[in-house]
């Protein structure tokens, strides 16, 4: 029997703030949506942001004045607005006007005469008048001291790059459980994996109830580790400048953490995990293994994610030096500017328009995917499914980080998938693509090529394209995370976000066949019968997911189960939709906190009761089943 994975949960925190029950994408269209929708985004984002708290049911300000929602939205609302989305870097992050660029200097001296030389701009502003200064040249001075000397001086710069997708100034995510020195990356996934199982609407403990342990696995990882000084950052970094490297820099640096953590601390796996990593298309590779698990039977609920946080000096270093990034003065030069101001730098990631390279963003997303009978017995809220995802790398190619082949080919089964289970008419007139669209020129031109041909090759004639990253900025391994929560907003409120950034599209992007627009696109809730999210990552990294709208998903599941399971399913679906959306409004009023089980219920072998048939585990209804079919029986006759 054939089992279609469908969404019954998806959560997480980006730049435009908190995933579930549609918020981020909200802050995208917000203008667009009733003022109903609107104003309890912009309140959620003021909770999120810590600049109103819960205080014994009644919101109120850092002075603890109570206010109504009306008057926190009238007050804060500008607030929220400038401090979301792309915009420039904010001190939380990294002072960029003062970046570290070579090792301090640390100079000590007891009772002794102590003579250095020094930059003239590294002067104190107030000279102590124990010291003697010689200017000798070339922009240096002599200092000469006498007594008790404990200084450093360090070299700073300017960082050359000062835009990036943030996560909303002033959001915490380590205050709001017991982070112990985790890397920002943990710390958003604990959130985010936290706020999907909410999103549910299903007590975690009923899933877990109804399935064996081995039913379960989470796939979850991210492009680069986790870089920050609490990971991998600080265990290359702190030797050379005087620091103690900790026992949990190198553990938590690791890739697979975002799934780890989720197993150890969030939900008690003792199922399957992973983390398929491919740079850019990372999501959509976990994704793929989720997808392949409930398709095949082998599992029943998978927890599938990513979580990025690469706005670090070294890492916008690292990627200013491939030539990747917009940097500030390609921005002065791309609109013959002076200077930029706020609003030139929430204009610095431009998709498929004139552009000078990506903008950095940070995001962790995570989605609850189970099998369509699963979904049915629970009475889950079905908001797409996920039928199959392909992966294609690029061949033999020059730069391992230019573009190739492979791209085509998974654009092209996609849309063939697509067209097999819906039909050709369904594909040409009711699907749209979200498309990786990096800002870069080269991107620009190849993924539009690609695109438009596949477009070409299947009769579509103005095929509506997407580019979440004009706002969120490119998340690296979870941008495909990021395109997959923004569509599943399309199905909730009807528009196609429009690509914000694009006062043109630039002359050498292909787009015969393609349709790309400022304004949102209006198409209405049940318009769009599927979307392609694409990803194109360095190294070779192709992927392109088809997903299904919630009502395709719902005729497709209607046909399979009949019309009385259908009519049950709706009866139990009603509680949970109730449950689910009591979450949403604490979440928004900051009442929630996630999950976080440090130490609990934790396992040992002594625990577990082994027999040749199963194996079963305290806290856990159901055994794991031993009795394992032989795949391979003709050879064993």
């Amino acid at each position: 029997m054939s089992h279609l994975p469908v969404i019954i949960g998806f959560g997480g925190i980006n730049p435009a703030g908190r995933s579930s029950f549609h918020h981020a994408y909200r802050r995208i269209i917000l203008d667009n949506i009733n003022e109903k929708d609107a104003n309890q985004t912009l309140l959620g984002l003021t909770t999120l942001m810590n600049l109103v708290h819960s205080q014994d049911g009644q919101l109120v300000d850092h002075n603890d004045k109570p206010l109504s929602q009306q008057e926190i939205i009238s007050k804060y609302r500008q607030q929220v607005l400038d401090n979301t989305l792309i915009r420039h870097i904010h001190p939380d992050c990294f002072d960029v006007e003062h970046l570290v660029f070579n090792q301090p200097a640390h100079i000590t001296s007891v009772g002794e005469e102590c003579k250095f030389t020094l930059r003239k701009r590294h002067l104190p502003a107030h000279i102590p008048e124990e010291w003697k200064i010689e200017d000798i040249g070339l922009g240096m001075v002599e200092v000469n001291i006498l007594g008790t000397t404990d200084l450093i001086f360090k070299d700073y710069k300017r960082a050359l790059v000062q835009s990036a997708g943030q996560l909303p100034t002033g959001f915490k995510p380590g205050n709001l459980y017991q982070s112990r020195s985790h890397p920002r990356n943990l710390q958003m996934t604990v959130y985010s994996a936290s706020d999907a199982i909410n999103s549910t609407g299903i007590p975690w403990e009923q899933i877990r109830s109804m399935l064996p342990p081995d039913q379960i696995a989470v796939y979850a990882g991210n492009s680069i580790g986790q870089l920050d000084d609490p990971g991998f950052g600080g265990l290359i970094k702190y030797p050379s400048i005087g620091k103690r490297t900790s026992s949990k820099n190198m553990p938590l640096g690791y890739g697979q953490m975002p799934a780890d953590f989720v197993n150890a601390y969030l939900l008690g796996n003792l199922g399957a995990t992973g983390s398929s990593l491919g740079a850019c298309a990372t999501f959509l590779y976990n994704l793929r293994t989720g997808v392949n698990d409930i398709k095949s039977g082998r599992r029943q609920l998978v927890l599938v994610g990513g979580s990025d946080a690469p706005i670090t000096p070294e890492i916008l270093e690292g990627f200013r030096a491939m030539g990747a990034l917009a940097e500030d003065k390609d921005l002065l030069a791309l609109d013959n500017l002076q200077e930029l101001d706020a609003g030139d730098y929430r204009k610095a990631s431009r998709p498929f328009a004139n552009n000078c390279g990506f903008t950095m963003g940070e995001s962790s997303q995570y989605i609850v995917l189970c099998s369509d009978q699963l979904a049915i017995d629970l009475g889950a809220q079905i908001f797409g499914a996920v039928p199959d995802v392909y992966i294609n790398a690029d061949g033999f190619k020059k730069s391992i980080s230019a573009p190739g082949v492979g791209n085509y080919i998974t654009m092209g089964k996609t849309a063939a998938l697509i067209r097999s289970m819906l039909g050709e008419e369904s594909l040409q007139h009711r699907s749209f693509v979200q498309a990786h669209g990096t800002s870069t020129p080269q991107n620009r031109v190849t993924e539009s090529h690609v695109i438009n041909e596949t477009a070409k090759a299947f009769g579509i004639q103005n095929w509506p394209v997407a580019a979440m990253k004009c706002y969120l900025g490119h998340s690296q391994g979870t941008a495909g995370g990021d395109q997959l929560s923004m569509s599943l907003g399309t199905w909730a409120y009807g528009f196609i976000p429009g690509i914000a950034t694009l006062n043109s599209v630039a002359e050498d992007v292909h787009g015969s066949n393609l349709r790309f627009e400022q304004q949102h696109i209006e198409v209405g809730t049940q318009g769009m019968d599927s979307v392609i999210l694409n990803s194109k990552g360095f190294g070779g990294n192709n992927a392109s997911a088809a997903v299904l709208a919630p009502h395709i998903s719902m005729e497709l599941l209607a046909k399979k189960h009949g019309k009385a399971q259908i009519n049950s399913y709706m009866d139990r679906l009603q509680e949970v939709s109730a449950t689910a959306a009591e979450y949403d409004q604490e979440a928004s009023m900051g009442d929630n906190k996630p999950t976080y089980l440090f130490g609990h219920n934790v396992l040992d072998g002594d625990a577990l009761s082994i027999n040749d048939k199963e194996i079963r585990a305290p806290g856990y209804e159901l055994p794991i089943s031993l009795e394992v079919d032989n795949p391979y029986k003709e050879f064993c006759k």
